[in-house]
């Protein structure tokens, strides 16, 4: 019997837990306590510049900057390119819905369109026909273990003159042609939450290679203030994006030392961590490809190196198993069996709980704004289907493993395959 009825589960989780996630050692406890000895708490203080440092060596680009979270840094990103009202941005219609509401922040609109149905990845067709006069720049997300088709966006973004933006958010680590995600687009985006492969609890990263827009981007997160060590005596360059010895109105997006303490321990493990990940996801790959019902997400040749914040894969009700079983009973009957909780991708923002513009009034600038960021006003079929009917994720901790935590995903797949007909019968 399966555990979902009532059976003994696979994993014994007590016994035999998942791997913990953060991954943690006794050097990120002696960073913390020299950052306490040290006093120097708040920001710019010697282990921010050093990570700093190290990531931008990591993704190879000559500007980094580090604030409080990923939507603020998605947010600056837009306001470091002088987006505001009267702009449109094109996003994918099935990401988290920070991406979009920064989009509302800074009043300009977001324009939702849909994403290929085997990467669930910003589809280029669909970004070339919302192309407007107004719009100023496109966001791709790179989601779960896949980044989206970059030489197809770039050529887009070159032709029409826009800017683009990476939300890495969940791509620590991949790279498309050998290029870091983060590096591809004008600027990169990451989050630094506690669920993302690199992780200081909360926290943001801004990648660039423009010098114009990092110093916009820094003062930016600073309070208005240029980076320390820059006046208009030593350096007067201006650019594209304004005079880099213009004022910037801004707040305080800074992280902290004690941050950037476990940042730098994070780094140190990154590169070993996402390559047991992408062992595990090709073996994952290979099983699901077996199943009957079951596809893995498509793999593009050009992404040279795949990070994964989620291991994710596409079910089809009418196949496994025989048929008529819903996608919601195959993830709860593979949560029973393993002790670690399966779920849908992202909730299509055309419709999702977290993704509400028109309970804020002050988004009401004017009637036709209030109109153009209706999110239901957007069709999403592919985003839609992808949610309702076909996803399947598991957090990133489940790759951290070995050959036992991969035999017990196949034996539970392989069990509730077998139980078909009492899934059948009962629900």
């Amino acid at each position: 019997m399966i555990a979902l009825k009532g059976g003994v589960p696979v994993r014994n989780v007590r016994e035999n837990p998942w791997p913990v996630w953060p991954e943690r050692d006794d050097e990120d406890s002696r960073r913390l306590a020299k950052v306490v000895e040290s006093g120097v708490w708040s920001y710019n203080g010697p282990m921010e510049q050093e990570f700093l440092e190290r990531w931008k060596d990591f993704v190879g680009v000559p500007y980094a900057v580090a604030a409080v979270n990923g939507t603020v840094t998605l947010q600056l990103a837009l306001e470091a390119l002088d987006i505001g009202w009267g702009d449109e941005v094109i996003l994918p219609g099935l990401t988290w819905q920070a991406t979009a509401a920064v989009v509302v922040d800074v009043n300009a609109v977001p324009v939702l369109v849909d994403v290929e149905p085997d990467t669930w990845c910003l589809d280029p067709k669909a970004v070339e026909a919302a192309i407007t006069s107004r719009t100023k720049a496109i966001i791709t997300v790179h989601l779960y273990g896949n980044m989206a088709d970059m030489d197809a966006l770039n050529d887009i973004a070159k032709r029409h003159n826009l800017a683009l933006i990476e939300d890495a958010a969940h791509q620590h680590g991949s790279s498309w042609r050998g290029a870091r995600a983060g590096a591809i687009g004008t600027i990169g985006s990451f989050s630094l939450q506690l669920s993302k492969v690199l992780t200081a609890g909360e926290g943001g990263l801004l990648t660039v290679r423009d010098k114009d827009l990092w110093v916009r981007l820094d003062a930016l997160r600073n309070c208005g203030r240029r980076p320390e060590g820059f006046t208009d005596e030593t350096d007067k360059g201006g650019g594209e994006y304004g005079s880099e010895g213009d004022l910037i109105q801004s707040g305080n997006y800074r992280i902290t030392e004690f941050q950037a303490a476990m940042l730098l321990g994070g780094l140190e493990r990154l590169p070993a961590q996402v390559e047991r990940r992408a062992k595990n996801a090709r073996d994952l790959d290979r099983l699901v490809e077996s199943v009957p019902g079951l596809a893995p997400m498509r793999v593009d040749p050009r992404q040279t190196e795949r990070s994964y914040f989620n291991y994710a894969f596409r079910y089809d009700s009418n196949t496994f198993g025989g048929g008529g079983i819903p996608v919601e009973t195959f993830r709860a009957a593979l949560t029973a069996e393993l002790g670690i909780s399966f779920e849908a991708c992202y909730e299509p923002l055309n419709n999702c709980v977290l993704y509400r513009p028109h309970t804020k009034r002050r988004y009401r600038i004017s009637e036709d704004h209030w109109r153009a960021i209706d999110p239901s006003r957007f069709s999403l079929p592919v985003s839609e289907a992808a949610f309702w009917d076909h996803s399947v994720t598991v957090h990133h901790k489940a790759l951290l493993g070995g050959e036992q935590e991969l035999n017990d995903i196949e034996e539970a797949i392989l069990r509730i395959q077998a139980a078909a007909d009492t899934l059948r019968k009962t629900g």
